[in-house]
């Protein structure tokens, strides 16, 4: 076993798998793992601001002078048959996953109606985007790290899965829910092949179009009223979220499996 003293925060030789790579959050995260030295598979299904992923992580790599990189793959994570040929394109290019992340998400467009008004697509939809997603990765990538007997997965859910939605869609808070219970079940699972599976709940993040459209649709009133309620006093930054995803899948945290922090200023003390 590597010596406690010995461990640090670097991931070369590490191949990452970001899914939901084209936003804030997503495009963070590959960028804190590139910039140390790991191999970042970005993946989503909006290919042309994927793109712009790619050039931002290229741009900190060159100024970090790590030896990390970026490679896109364009995929609809809520197809199950996409999702098994990322998986083989990914497995025949790079050998093996040793860290998935699961970032994808969101509220497919959609905003607050009352439980009789929602469809079953609109249900269904918001519960593929963020709970199926993250079930398809998981069951494509996992028998690689048993076969490897290292694993690191980091699912990101949402605060509004640990509590209630700012917005008031009930799939979104539902689905997230579910991806919390999913990390808990596949930390019981695949613990003994030596694969922690844990999950960060972010609180309200400008990281993308939706969250952007959210906070302009709030009034001054509303946006001071949220600001206040946080500990810190401040809204929170991708790379923010990227942090507590470093920690999750560095070997500072082996001994931590099937966990939730909320990452959001203290705006939820448990």
């Amino acid at each position: 076993m590597q010596s406690v003293n010995s461990l640090q925060l670097t991931f070369k030789n590490r191949v990452v798998v970001v899914v939901g790579a084209a936003h804030g959050i997503g495009r963070a995260i590959c960028k804190e793992f590139a910039v140390r030295d790991a191999q970042v598979i970005a993946v989503d299904i909006l290919k042309e601001v994927l793109e712009e992923t790619n050039k931002e992580v290229e741009q900190a790599i060159k100024e970090s002078g790590s030896a990390g990189s970026i490679h896109l793959y364009a995929c609809d994570a809520t197809d199950s048959g996409a999702v098994k040929n990322l998986e083989e394109q990914v497995i025949s290019n790079f050998g093996k996953t040793d860290i998935l992340v699961n970032v994808a998400g969101g509220v497919a467009g959609q905003v607050h109606q009352v439980i009789e008004n929602i469809s079953d697509d609109d249900w269904q939809k918001v519960l593929d985007i963020n709970l199926t997603t993250t079930f398809y990765m998981i069951r494509a990538f996992a028998p690689h790290m048993k076969k490897a007997a290292y694993g690191r997965i980091i699912n990101i859910s949402s605060g509004a899965g640990r509590s209630s939605s700012l917005t008031g869609i009930q799939a979104y808070t539902s689905a997230k829910a579910g991806q919390i219970g999913l990390t808990r079940q596949m930390a019981r699972e695949l613990g003994r092949f030596g694969i922690t599976v844990n999950n960060v709940a972010p609180g309200f993040v400008l990281s993308n179009p939706s969250t952007e459209r959210q906070w302009k649709a709030m009034s001054k009133d509303q946006q001071n009223q949220l600001i206040n309620s946080i500990s810190v006093k401040r809204l929170g930054l991708p790379e923010d979220i990227a942090h507590p995803v470093l920690f999750f899948a560095s070997d500072f945290s082996r001994y931590v499996s099937g966990q939730v922090i909320s990452v959001d200023g203290g705006l939820q003390l448990f």
